[in-house]
């Protein structure tokens, strides 16, 4: 069936980000995969996670610095990256801020992110 999605649903979270969420659990009820647009301030940060699911970041303006096992990676405008479920990662926004847009397979569910405190 077509859909359109004439809107998404604004998520709020604390910390200046803004999470609108096109496809995924919140706006279409659907578990098998997310598709938001972020916008986060210059200086956010989240906790590190070690998520169930796999996620695409692809970074539309600013970058996003990804810390891993492996390191810290830094996704500039144009670049994406990818990160599988289970591995321990933790995003922060670049010095300009940055929109990016995640896809999470399967949806994003704050139970299935598994953030530290």
């Amino acid at each position: 069936m077509v859909r359109l999605i004439d809107a998404p649903a604004r998520i709020p979270v604390p910390g200046g980000k803004v999470i609108d969420e096109y496809v995924g659990r919140v706006a279409t009820q659907n578990g098998a995969v997310s598709v938001a647009r972020m916008q986060a301030p210059p200086g956010w940060d989240e906790p590190a996670q070690a998520p169930e699911f796999d996620e695409i970041t692809l970074v539309l303006s600013g970058s996003v610095v990804v810390e891993h096992d492996g390191g810290s990676t830094t996704v500039a405008a144009g670049q994406a990256l990818f990160t599988a479920a289970g591995e321990r990662v933790r995003y922060t926004a670049g010095p300009d801020g940055a929109e990016y847009v995640a896809v999470c397979l399967p949806a994003f569910a704050p139970d299935l992110a598994h953030r530290e405190d």
